[in-house]
Protein backbone atom coordinates (compact mmCIF):
# COMPACT_ATOMS: atom_id res chain seq x y z
CA UNK A 1 0.00 0.00 0.00
CA UNK A 2 1.25 3.47 -0.88
CA UNK A 3 1.44 6.39 1.53
CA UNK A 4 0.54 10.07 1.43
CA UNK A 5 2.29 11.98 4.20
CA UNK A 6 1.48 15.30 5.83
CA UNK A 7 4.31 16.29 8.15
CA UNK A 8 4.34 18.88 10.95
CA UNK A 9 1.03 20.58 10.17
CA UNK A 10 0.67 23.35 12.74
CA UNK A 11 -2.70 24.35 14.16
CA UNK A 12 -3.55 26.66 17.05
CA UNK A 13 -6.51 25.72 19.16
CA UNK A 14 -7.95 25.07 22.58
CA UNK A 15 -6.97 21.66 23.91
CA UNK A 16 -6.40 20.42 27.43
CA UNK A 17 -8.06 19.63 30.72
CA UNK A 18 -6.71 22.40 32.92
CA UNK A 19 -8.71 25.58 33.41
CA UNK A 20 -6.04 27.78 31.88
CA UNK A 21 -5.87 25.52 28.82
CA UNK A 22 -9.55 26.16 28.13
CA UNK A 23 -8.87 29.91 27.85
CA UNK A 24 -5.89 30.01 25.48
CA UNK A 25 -4.98 28.62 22.12
CA UNK A 26 -1.98 26.32 22.06
CA UNK A 27 0.17 24.94 19.30
CA UNK A 28 -1.03 21.56 18.06
CA UNK A 29 1.31 19.63 15.80
CA UNK A 30 -0.26 17.10 13.44
CA UNK A 31 1.46 14.35 11.46
CA UNK A 32 -0.55 12.08 9.20
CA UNK A 33 0.14 9.13 6.97
CA UNK A 34 -2.75 7.88 4.88
CA UNK A 35 -2.54 4.60 3.02
CA UNK A 36 -3.92 4.40 -0.49
CA UNK A 37 -3.21 2.92 -3.89
CA UNK A 38 -1.54 5.49 -6.16
CA UNK A 39 -1.33 3.29 -9.26
CA UNK A 40 -4.41 4.75 -10.97
CA UNK A 41 -3.29 8.29 -10.09
CA UNK A 42 0.10 7.55 -11.64
CA UNK A 43 -1.55 6.28 -14.82
CA UNK A 44 -4.06 9.12 -15.23
CA UNK A 45 -2.00 11.93 -13.65
CA UNK A 46 -5.32 13.32 -12.47
CA UNK A 47 -6.14 14.84 -9.09
CA UNK A 48 -9.47 12.99 -9.25
CA UNK A 49 -7.54 9.76 -8.69
CA UNK A 50 -5.37 11.14 -5.87
CA UNK A 51 -5.80 11.86 -2.20
CA UNK A 52 -5.93 15.67 -2.23
CA UNK A 53 -3.48 16.28 0.58
CA UNK A 54 -3.99 20.05 0.46
CA UNK A 55 -7.74 19.73 1.04
CA UNK A 56 -7.15 17.09 3.72
CA UNK A 57 -4.63 19.29 5.55
CA UNK A 58 -7.00 22.26 5.50
CA UNK A 59 -9.87 20.15 6.85
CA UNK A 60 -7.75 18.69 9.65
CA UNK A 61 -6.29 22.07 10.58
CA UNK A 62 -9.73 23.68 10.68
CA UNK A 63 -11.06 20.88 12.90
CA UNK A 64 -8.09 21.06 15.29
CA UNK A 65 -8.52 24.81 15.59
CA UNK A 66 -12.25 24.67 16.39
CA UNK A 67 -12.92 21.35 18.14
CA UNK A 68 -11.83 22.45 21.63
CA UNK A 69 -11.20 18.86 22.69
CA UNK A 70 -10.12 18.05 26.23
CA UNK A 71 -7.69 15.32 25.25
CA UNK A 72 -5.13 14.74 22.55
CA UNK A 73 -6.55 11.22 22.25
CA UNK A 74 -9.98 12.54 21.26
CA UNK A 75 -8.53 14.95 18.71
CA UNK A 76 -6.32 12.28 17.15
CA UNK A 77 -9.33 10.01 16.70
CA UNK A 78 -11.36 12.88 15.21
CA UNK A 79 -8.62 13.49 12.66
CA UNK A 80 -8.35 9.80 11.78
CA UNK A 81 -12.10 9.76 11.05
CA UNK A 82 -11.69 12.77 8.78
CA UNK A 83 -8.99 10.91 6.85
CA UNK A 84 -11.18 7.84 6.46
CA UNK A 85 -14.03 9.95 5.02
CA UNK A 86 -11.94 10.08 1.83
CA UNK A 87 -12.96 7.06 -0.28
CA UNK A 88 -9.41 6.40 -1.53
CA UNK A 89 -7.97 6.17 2.00
CA UNK A 90 -7.76 2.64 3.40
CA UNK A 91 -5.84 3.36 6.61
CA UNK A 92 -4.70 6.42 8.55
CA UNK A 93 -1.96 6.92 11.12
CA UNK A 94 -2.41 10.21 12.94
CA UNK A 95 -0.06 11.70 15.52
CA UNK A 96 -1.15 14.76 17.50
CA UNK A 97 1.37 16.53 19.72
CA UNK A 98 1.35 19.43 22.14
CA UNK A 99 4.80 21.02 21.96
CA UNK A 100 6.08 22.18 25.32
CA UNK A 101 3.23 20.60 27.30
CA UNK A 102 5.61 18.79 29.64
CA UNK A 103 8.60 20.49 31.18
CA UNK A 104 11.91 19.28 29.74
CA UNK A 105 10.14 17.52 26.84
CA UNK A 106 10.09 19.00 23.36
CA UNK A 107 6.63 17.57 22.80
CA UNK A 108 4.10 15.02 24.03
CA UNK A 109 1.39 13.36 22.02
CA UNK A 110 -0.67 10.43 20.91
CA UNK A 111 -0.56 8.36 17.74
CA UNK A 112 -3.56 6.37 16.54
CA UNK A 113 -3.91 3.94 13.66
CA UNK A 114 -7.33 3.36 12.13
CA UNK A 115 -8.43 1.22 9.18
CA UNK A 116 -11.48 1.64 7.02
CA UNK A 117 -12.97 -1.65 8.23
CA UNK A 118 -12.82 -0.74 11.96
Amino acid sequence: MDKVIIKDLLARGVIGIRDWERDVEQDILINVTVYTDTLRAAETDSLDDCVDYSALAKKMQAHAETAKRLTVEALANDLAKICLEIPLVRKAVVRVEKPGAVRFAKSVGVEVERKRDE
